[in-house]
């Protein structure tokens, strides 16, 4: 897969962008703040429907501006798509595919896949555990629209029914003594039922893709820091997990919230479910996270990306690759783990603050075409705006 056009309004820094890009590698180059990994976050966000590096929509939209406006126009196996995607901060998100509007920005998922690189990918070893979920979250609904939309509805039920353990805590602990504690009861049942019915599934999915992922990630980082202690994964859940069976584990994620249900009561939230579960990183006997030093924390990180390309490749087309200012933070040996996999790579887009922080046999090693463009900024009525400027190699 690859990129074939990428355009922008008024998106982070960008009034307007209009790019095009083709196999090969594509350069960014520019100092820090002037909107360089804007340009690769709006391909990522895109493939994902999220930014790796904020958490809500409102920052992606440019100051001043009602909305913002991402097409890409993807080229997998001679076929050719173009998503476009209207962010509003204050509203539902709109998207369409060619010029077919969508009834949800969910269904543009597998349109676009990108497999991006950056220094927050830290978090996936030193951060809390919804870190670790999401990885494992946007590879499943890269891979299955329907299983992203299983977890969408998940999320929905779950803040339903800690709506519900919240506002109705009294009347559920009176229970069936009056009307209102057995009408409460009554909703919660529901609410139990669809948690579990959907958890199973969101569980299923999580578990096969860590059977999975587990024999890449520790062949990954056997092969960045042989010296290291063997890298492990595993998952750790809230019910008993060791069947992949979906009515198995409906059954038993409906057992653990009877079992939990006046602790979650007690304390007004949903204690049971995959949102409180965990990928588990060890390095030998230990976990990783408060255990490995910061270059195996680095190898680690890039193991778990180089696993998820490698399992998206494996699906039939490469995703796009993105390295997004990664080199400037990694020694030689992991320099040349990623160079490897970019010489490989149908697609790469890298981004750099200088020249400096390349390999400086990037473009020895990979045969393939590299196109180069420095991003700068300027001045404008409505501020500074970024701008691109191409130079080929």
């Amino acid at each position: 897969m690859y990129i074939r056009t990428l355009d922008l309004r008024d998106f982070r820094s960008w009034s307007q962008l209009n790019l095009s890009l083709g196999p090969g590698i594509t350069l960014f180059v520019g100092r820090n703040g002037f909107g360089k990994t804007n340009i690769v976050e709006a391909v990522g966000y895109t493939a994902h429907l999220a930014s790796h590096r904020v958490s809500h929509d409102a920052p992606l939209v440019r100051a001043g501006a009602q909305n913002a406006r991402i097409s890409v126009t993807a080229v997998n196996q001679g076929r050719e798509l173009t998503a476009h995607l209207l962010i509003k901060p204050h509203a539902a998100n709109q998207a369409q595919i060619n010029r077919t509007r969508l009834n949800s920005p969910r269904e543009l998922l597998g349109v676009v896949r990108s497999v991006l690189f950056a220094p927050e990918d830290l978090a996936l070893i030193k951060g809390e555990p919804a870190e670790r979920r999401r990885y494992l979250d946007d590879i499943i609904a890269t891979r299955s629209t329907r299983l992203a939309g299983v977890k969408a509805d998940y999320d929905k039920v779950l803040r339903q029914r800690n709506a519900l353990l919240k506002t109705a805590g009294g009347s559920l602990r009176r229970g069936y003594r009056d009307s209102d504690g057995a009408s409460a009861l009554a909703t919660l049942d529901v609410w139990d039922g669809q948690l579990a019915a959907l958890g199973a599934q969101v569980l299923a999915a999580r578990l096969n893709l860590v059977d999975e992922l587990g024999e890449l990630i520790a062949g990954a980082y056997t092969g960045i820091a042989p010296e290291s202690r063997p890298a492990r994964v595993g998952y750790r859940s809230t019910v008993t997990a060791e069947s992949r069976d979906v009515d198995v584990l409906e059954a038993e994620m409906l057992a653990e919230l009877g079992r939990t249900r006046q602790r979650e009561v007690d304390r007004g939230m949903s204690l049971v479910g995959p949102h409180r579960d965990d990928l588990l990183l060890d390095l030998g006997e230990q976990p990783a996270k408060g255990f490995a030093s910061h270059g195996e924390t680095w190898s680690y990180a890039i193991s778990l990306r180089l696993a998820e390309f490698t399992l998206l490749r494996r699906d039939g087309s490469d995703p796009v690759l993105i390295l997004d200012d990664v080199f400037a933070e990694l020694d030689a040996r992991r320099r040349e783990k990623l160079v490897e996999l970019a010489a490989d790579a149908e697609q790469v887009l890298i981004t750099a603050a200088v020249d400096g922080d390349l390999p400086g046999n990037l473009t020895e090693l990979i045969d393939a075409p590299v196109t180069r463009y420095t991003v700068a900024v300027q001045d404008a009525g409505e501020g500074r705006i970024s701008v691109l400027e191409q130079a080929d190699e």
